[in-house]
């Protein structure tokens, strides 16, 4: 649901400083290139600002530009703008929550225990001894194992499959088809006769974490996969039995995570990145693109490439590719630069004889 809303009063939601007319209805948000009026737009990316004076936004969400004050648009002016723009968004999109119930088409244990407030659609299954916290939403199609526990205030949206004994904390999002606590790839006499190691541990997620969609979370061989508090994993992630993330980690789409793991808090994981196992990611670390990881990568570096090395080390190398082929020509050119003054050296030395 959208609402729209005075300019001046955003301003005043977010604590920003406006310049122009506040009293200007701003009925949504849009891009730069696609807004129009009533639309409100932002910018946080400065090759933006050449289009300040040619968007048909009604105003532009972006950080202090003091030649800007005379320039006729309608601003509000913010230190981070696309920190900003959530609260925007939150303010001006208000999704209706569902009312709450419990169907009646629901497959509820009669051992399970249904937080006051919450919200379980026609089609869910919940095992035995599950306990649901308040205010929590299950959408159609979602199963919960045996003796799972999920916080106050979650989502599990629909055909999610949480494994037995799980624990989820306080608003958590699980998007569509994520699986929690599956079978960790453990095999012993890997290659001949595959004996499979069962996988007896737990998943734990922290509170305000959100998962994306079809990311897989295996469970401890023997303890506890876990997953910190606030940490936000793309679409499409693989985590394997006992890996652990820390606080506030970011993992981005195509993730392949192998076992046991440790991932320090703030780290960032790019897209597509591998992981071997038995490794420390350090807190704060950055992880470039396709970049595949196969050592400990101390806090707060950067690194880049396959195998991975330091980010800057990287950044020379991809440009030393580039010029490969002037490289080529060069060695040949000395190369018969080389064979000449030897043929001339070795002609120097037959005549000295």
């Amino acid at each position: 649901m959208i609402q729209s809303m005075p300019l001046i009063d955003i301003s005043r939601h977010i604590g920003a400083t406006l310049i122009g007319d506040g009293t200007v209805i701003i009925t949504g948000i849009k891009g730069i290139d696609e807004a129009r009026q009533g639309d409100l737009t932002f910018i946080s990316n400065p090759k933006y600002r050449a289009k300040i004076s040619t968007t048909r936004a009604s105003a532009i969400l972006m950080a202090p530009e003091a030649d800007l004050a005379e320039s006729g648009r309608n601003l509000l002016f913010v230190a981070d703008p696309y920190k900003s723009l959530p609260s925007v968004i939150g303010l001006l999109y208000r999704e209706e929550r569902p009312e709450p119930s419990i169907s009646s088409e629901a497959r509820i244990d009669e051992s399970a225990c249904i937080g006051k407030d919450a919200v379980i659609f026609p089609g869910a299954y919940v095992g035995r001894k599950v306990c649901i916290g308040q205010r929590t939403i299950i959408y159609p199609g979602v199963v919960i194992g045996d003796e799972v526990v999920i916080g106050d205030d979650s989502t599990i949206h629909p055909n999610v499959s949480v494994y037995r004994r799980s624990r989820i904390g306080n608003g958590v999002t699980l998007h569509a088809g994520v699986v929690v606590g599956s079978d960790g790839f453990g095999y012993a006499d890997p290659g001949k006769s595959n004996v499979k190691i069962p996988q007896i541990g737990i998943v734990e997620i922290g509170d305000d974490c959100e998962i994306g969609a079809n990311t897989t979370i295996d469970r401890g061989s023997l303890g506890t996969t876990r997953i910190g508090r606030g940490v936000k994993i793309d679409n499409l992630v693989q985590i394997a039995h006992n890996v652990e993330i820390g606080d506030n980690a970011v993992i981005v789409a195509q993730v392949g995570i192998a076992g046991s793991t440790k991932i320090g808090g703030g780290a960032i994981l790019g897209g597509q990145v591998g992981v071997a196992g038995h490794i420390t990611i350090g807190a704060g670390a950055r992880i470039g693109a396709k970049s595949g990881v196969h050592k400990n990568v101390p806090p707060g570096q950067t690194v880049s490439g396959y195998v991975s090395m330091p980010h800057n080390e990287w950044l020379r190398s991809q440009a030393l590719i580039k010029k490969l082929p002037d490289f080529k020509s060069d060695i040949m050119i000395l190369t018969k630069k080389i064979e000449k003054l030897e043929k001339e050296i070795s002609s120097l030395r037959k005549d000295r004889k």
